[in-house]
């Protein structure tokens, strides 16, 4: 019947937080505190012994305590390493059933959290301690006192002078005995609820776990979006000159075998290049990670470097492009900052891309460093204009997708800006990139 199940689930609810699955891993927390504590004890024990002029501490009731109180200091001294906070907070996860998020990760990174973590982890070893030593001592004693009244053998042993002999009495004994078994239960029970509480309190994270986390979140964010930002570039731009020159080249397959030759020609070059570009881009992602020594990748591409090959496999694709440079290669042009130049023919190999992908006639490219007579301030500008594809019917592009994006992105961090959109009946991309007092 339903209702008979009433006195079962008052009795689960009863006993559950004393001795359920998770109070058990609790008590299992507790008696690994007092596993821990037991160097600093015996360290202890023996400064005490020396003290005292004793050689058996634990002879004494006085003196064990007395070990035992000298020991936490020492405890409380050892867990500003490192160490202690990610090993306590892993315990603490698996065993005292606190939410993972409740918690910080990582070794403590200042001194008010290392502070935190040495009060948690006297804590957690010297009531750690205190509850192991009484489910070393309780048991037995326990088990004693209930097997008193039936076995006589029993009451022929010396119980001592203390407390212990007074009260074992043969009819009283077993009340005693499941008494100090309950009394165990919600001493550990107690215990375990009391570090399950402080642990967030002296294991959470603080404002500088908060900050350092933002932050790690934030930097990988970055290199994801730059990641993305040079695949983007490097890839799209191949894909669509290679999907262009093989659409022109099964066009005329049969009529032009000479024009088919330079196309398949284009697209072995496109393809072998863009190969070395995806190598300088995992080069740029391992930028400071060269531990190993080993000679990492070919250089990244710059206008300076590699602007005549990308314009070359670009009108190879079957667009006509006229650039317009100031000032005229060779120039300054090997003198630009890297970054620049670098961010520069990306912007540029977007814009090249849209064309590809997008445009219906000519490009029209200028390249030109600006910059007051003094010196003062110099920029890169790079203007791209094209007609837009608005055939059947299709409506000109709006300000762009991921790729222009990505181009505003590399603009912003330098410093610059990339303005795109149509203009006067064309599509126009325009980028300035600061370049500071000197070109290098």
């Amino acid at each position: 019947m339903p209702g008979g199940n009433g006195p079962r689930r008052w009795a689960a609810a009863g006993v559950g937080p004393l001795l359920g699955a998770r109070a058990r891993r609790r008590w299992v927390h507790l008696i690994l505190g007092g596993a821990l504590l037991m160097p600093y004890f015996l360290l202890a024990e023996v400064v005490v012994g020396l003290m005292a002029g004793v050689g058996n501490v634990l002879g004494s009731p006085r003196l064990t305590f007395a070990a035992y109180g000298a020991s936490l200091p020492l405890v409380a001294a050892t867990a500003v390493f490192a160490l202690v906070r990610p090993m306590s907070v892993g315990a603490v996860r698996a065993l005292c059933g606190v939410p993972g998020e409740r918690l910080a990760d990582g070794p403590a990174r200042t001194w008010r959290a290392r502070g935190r973590t040495s009060a948690w982890w006297t804590l957690h070893l010297g009531v750690g301690a205190a509850v192991s030593g009484m489910s070393l001592a309780v048991p037995p004693m326990a088990v004693v006192l209930i097997a008193l009244p039936f076995v006589p053998r029993l009451r022929e042993v010396p119980m001592g002078d203390g407390w212990f002999a007074a009260a074992a009495a043969p009819y009283t004994a077993p009340l005693l005995g499941i008494g100090l078994l309950c009394g165990l239960v919600l001493c550990a029970a107690a215990a375990g609820a009391l570090l399950a509480r402080a642990a967030p309190v002296l294991l959470g994270s603080t404002a500088a776990d908060r900050l350092a986390a933002a932050e790690e979140r934030a930097a990988d964010l970055a290199v994801r979006n730059r990641l993305a930002r040079e695949l983007h570039d490097a890839v799209g731009h191949a894909l669509s000159a290679v999907t262009l020159q093989a659409s022109a080249a099964r066009r005329v397959l049969d009529d032009d075998p000479g024009f088919v030759r330079e196309a398949l020609a284009a697209i072995e070059d496109t393809t072998r290049r863009t190969v070395g570009e995806l190598d300088a881009v995992l080069g740029l992602l391992r930028e400071g990670d060269g531990a190993d020594g080993a000679a990492g990748p070919g250089p990244a591409p710059t206008l300076a470097a590699d602007l005549d090959g990308l314009l070359a496999r670009s009108r190879a694709a079957g667009v006509p492009i006229t650039a317009h440079q100031d000032p005229e290669p060779p120039g300054d042009w090997a003198r630009l900052p890297a970054l620049a130049s670098r961010e520069g023919y990306r912007i540029v190999q977007e814009g090249l891309s849209n064309a590809l992908r997008h445009g219906t006639g000519p490009v029209e490219l200028w390249i030109a460093v600006r910059g007051d007579e003094d010196g003062t301030r110099r920029e890169l500008e790079i203007t791209m204009t094209n007609p837009p594809d608005t055939a059947d019917g299709a409506k000109p592009r709006g300000t762009g997708g991921r790729g222009l994006r990505g181009a505003a992105e590399r603009a912003a961090l330098l410093g610059g800006r990339v303005e795109a959109g149509p203009d006067g009946g064309r599509w126009r991309l325009r980028a300035v990139l600061p370049l500071g007092g000197e070109e290098r």
